[in-house]
């Protein structure tokens, strides 16, 4: 879910005609290979070919991060995590003959529609996160998922009242320890029917008597003036009853706290804060105190009626909650930087084994090269027009994961000419040994004139 990003202030859709079978706990998935492959006009992906537009803004170094799928190797960090985190579920919520009611879906495509990763999430259309600058676009009606999210509405139109999501989730992010272009999360979603959430209370009502579905013919309302599209009212959705919403907040929150509890310890310090977010109302954030401060661990919040009601779900309530595989990782086995979930060095993979939880000893400690590199923005652009995250991807597409950080550490506005000038120091630094300041200029050089043959900017 899309919880961390999507605050105020900050193909065909994937067909799953079998997924109605997989809700005694087992593993579904589908193993197509990306085969990506960028032309002139069209990108190939999935065994789809997507027409190119002035919309695409994806680089061979996002698309060779397709199918490596780190959730599902053994004994990498991430897919233990993602293992107990599934456990946790398996053994939470059981029918009555004893078998898992969660199912999990861990090998969906991440390609998706705007649709899907935005429309049917109730996410505005003047939204930041839908911007190019943010998202890694197939073009203007496909991109990468920013977020399994994306899947919830497919999987509640099959049937599902119980799932969780894992996957790879790619955004245009800044360089440093913690952020990454691709990076995991793991979803849930739980509808409870009005006949489990009030069994032993019948009289009791999910919906207040006076709230009228916005289903006309059968279609949902798309009046975005309706109350259920505008109100942000923390105590609950004009259509719910309190009974309801404290029942599923209660539900929710015991759930969530033992899964923090399972993870790192009985004795963690955790508390709740409001939050908002486009798809749950009310929302929140659980916060674990971790090394002397407070950490937000995931989001949650109760799923908006409407997005129940146009996957064709009535007189039901849920809760959804997302977070992040490679910040749960970081924390547990004290890993200091998000690159090294990527490392292939057996000396860093070989320190994981099944469901142990240890701390990660550093392999070794390779020395860093740093290089400025500074430029003037072409005539007419200001600094605020030029986006970070266009900088930030040709680093990336050029240096790959030698790349450390890369910090905005001077801007300039010249006195007489009005041009601007930006300055970056980017830090260069080998996982798995020792970098040459030679290669690294050749490097640091490649990223100069890209930057100048796709942006026209002038090397200081």
């Amino acid at each position: 879910m899309l919880f961390l990003n999507l605050r105020q202030t900050s193909i065909r859709s994937w067909h799953l005609p079998t997924l109605v079978h997989a809700a005694s706990g087992k593993r579904c998935s589908r193993s197509y290979s990306s085969q990506a492959k960028i032309n002139k006009d069209t990108i190939d992906l999935y065994r789809q070919q997507y027409v190119r537009d002035t919309w695409t803004n994806l680089t061979p170094k996002v698309l060779s991060h397709l199918d490596r799928n780190l959730h599902l190797q053994r004994n990498h960090p991430l897919s233990i995590v993602r293992d107990k985190i599934v456990k946790y579920f398996y053994g939470a919520y059981l029918s009555p003959r004893g078998n898992p009611l969660f199912s999990v879906y861990d090998n969906l495509s991440p390609v998706v529609s705007v649709e899907q990763n935005f429309d049917q999430l109730l996410i505005p259309q003047d939204h930041p996160s839908r911007t190019k600058s943010d998202c890694y676009y197939v073009n203007k009606d496909y991109l990468l998922r920013a977020h399994t999210t994306a899947h919830q509405v497919e999987l509640i139109q099959a049937g599902l009242d119980n799932f969780l999501v894992v996957g790879d989730v790619y955004r245009r992010d800044e360089i440093d320890a913690t952020h990454y272009p691709v990076f995991h999360q793991l979803d849930a979603v739980r509808i409870v029917h009005q006949d489990k959430l009030f069994e032993r209370n019948p009289e009791l009502k999910i919906h207040e008597m006076h709230y009228k579905t916005h289903l006309s013919n059968g279609n949902p309302s798309t009046d975005n003036s309706s109350p259920l599209a505008n109100c942000i009212d923390q105590h609950k959705q004009p259509c719910h009853t309190l009974e309801a919403v404290k029942l599923c907040e209660h539900e929710m929150k015991k759930t969530l706290v033992g899964l923090v509890q399972k993870l790192f310890g009985e004795g963690i310090k955790y508390r709740w804060v409001d939050a908002y977010f486009p798809f749950t109302q009310p929302s929140w954030e659980l916060e674990i105190f971790f090394n002397g401060s407070w950490l937000e661990i995931l989001g949650c919040g109760i799923t908006r009626n409407e997005i129940l009601e146009r996957a064709g779900v009535q007189n039901s309530i849920a809760y959804a909650f997302g977070v992040g595989l490679e910040r749960l990782a970081m924390i547990l086995y004290d890993i200091p930087d998000i690159r090294l979930f990527w490392s292939t060095d057996s000396g860093f993979l070989n320190q994981f084994r099944d469901d142990r939880i240890i701390k990660y000893k550093p392999v070794s400690s390779y020395p860093q090269c740093t290089n400025d590199l500074s430029f003037w923005l072409p005539e007419g652009m200001s600094e605020e027009q030029f986006s970070l995250n266009d900088f930030y991807d040709i680093v990336r597409n050029v240096g790959g994961d030698i790349i450390e950080q890369v910090k905005l550490i001077d801007r300039f506005t010249h006195p007489k000419t009005g041009k601007s000038s930006l300055c970056f120091r980017i830090v260069y630094r080998h996982m798995e040994r020792t970098l040459t300041q030679a290669e690294v200029n050749v490097v640091h050089s490649k990223i100069g004139s890209d930057l100048v043959e796709m942006y026209n900017v002038s090397i200081r």
